[in-house]
């Protein structure tokens, strides 16, 4: 199989298509992209370079030669480097597809009705794709097994190591109004989480009310930490509860039970972690930064760092989804069950055993 380009060369945000079989024999991975009105009349390897911003003009003009561009209306090949773009037109990018990860490709269903379909995502199986995974990941897996048009809307995500309950509506009916609410909060969320060390809350649960931001200072751009409100920081809230403590390589550990009252990206792990409990196996905010970015960056085997970590996953588990039905208004509450590899470090209650 084709190798990849260089990291971020495509931009995340893309929709990519099913993989597609060359005349060549190759694999690719083939998406769209519209002229918006700020790039009529761009000559087509300015227009590419623009959006593909890690990409020369060198390799731009490859791209065209090898025949990897066309335009979707007609469908011709677009080879000529000069050629200009107009606003409105939508042409096709093919790439070679990247060997992906492994992951596991399953999910399992924890409800489904006419208007209503909730799943319990794996916890290393990516929601969308992204520069690195294209057919490992929910919703090409949901394509698979569905039909492309099965016509079912994401209402939320979740990390990709993160298991749990995902739902999803009916586009243009229930899916919208599953959207609502979780904007009007009427959605509840329940965590489970394993951290690390012995955590004590001897006055019952409690509220960590710490607003969050990008991390100050880190190597990291995706890493959040905490920053004050009139600093750029957004208001986060987690109310934590311990469940069990126990016991991991030698290590103490403790169940965490987390309802997020807001949703900030990494929200729970960050509250944990800024309280000195981050989560088993949090490659993020368990490692040291250049732990990290060895892996990212510099390629080094992820195993060795999973090894040290203590688990290959974060032990983080969407448990349960409360909201009012979209269909009869009535409330609701979907829960996935603990997965085998967190069973493993621990057990839970009897009473969360038994849904509570």
């Amino acid at each position: 199989m084709a190798s990849p380009g260089p990291a971020g060369e495509f931009p995340d945000e893309l929709v990519y298509d099913d993989l597609v079989e060359g005349e060549d024999g190759r694999v690719y991975i083939e998406f769209e992209l519209e002229v918006g009105p700020g790039s009529d009349g761009y000559r087509l390897d300015r227009f590419l370079s623009l959006r593909f911003v890690r990409m020369s003009r060198t390799r731009v003009h490859k791209l065209l030669a090898a025949g990897n561009v066309r335009c979707r209306s007609s469908g011709e090949v677009l080879t000529k480097n000069a050629l200009r773009v107009r606003g409105g037109q939508v042409v096709i990018i093919r790439r070679p597809a990247p060997e992906e990860p492994a992951v596991i490709l399953d999910y399992g269903v924890v409800h489904e009705d006419p208007d209503v379909l909730v799943l319990d995502k794996p916890g290393n199986l990516p929601v969308h794709p992204t520069a690195r995974y294209h057919r490992h990941t929910l919703t090409a897996l949901m394509r698979r097994r569905l039909g492309p048009k099965h016509g079912w809307e994401m209402a939320h995500r979740i990390d990709r190591e993160t298991s749990g309950v995902i739902i999803f509506g009916r586009r243009k009916a229930s899916g919208p109004k599953i959207k609502g609410s979780f904007f009007r909060r009427e959605v509840h969320k329940e965590y489970l989480a394993i951290v690390l060390g012995r955590l004590e809350l001897p006055e019952g649960p409690r509220l960590i009310d710490m607003p969050l931001g990008s991390a100050v200072g880190s190597k990291i751009m995706i890493k959040m930490g905490p920053r004050p409100v009139d600093e750029g920081g957004l208001p986060a809230q987690t109310t934590i509860e311990v469940l069990a403590h126990g016991e991991h390589r030698g290590q103490p550990i403790t169940l965490v039970r987390c309802l997020p009252r807001t949703g900030r990206t990494h929200q729970i792990r960050v509250h944990l972690a800024e309280i000195g409990h981050p989560i088993l196996g949090d490659k993020l905010y368990a490692a040291e930064e250049d732990e990290f970015l060895a892996v990212v960056e510099d390629g080094e085997p992820v195993a060795e760092l999973e090894a040290r970590l203590g688990l290959w996953r974060q032990a983080l588990h969407a448990r349960a989804l409360s909201l009012p039905h979209p269909t009869t208004g009535d409330g609701v509450r979907y829960v996935a069950p603990w997965p085998k590899e967190l069973a493993g470090v621990i057990a839970l209650p009897a009473g969360l055993v038994e849904g509570g």
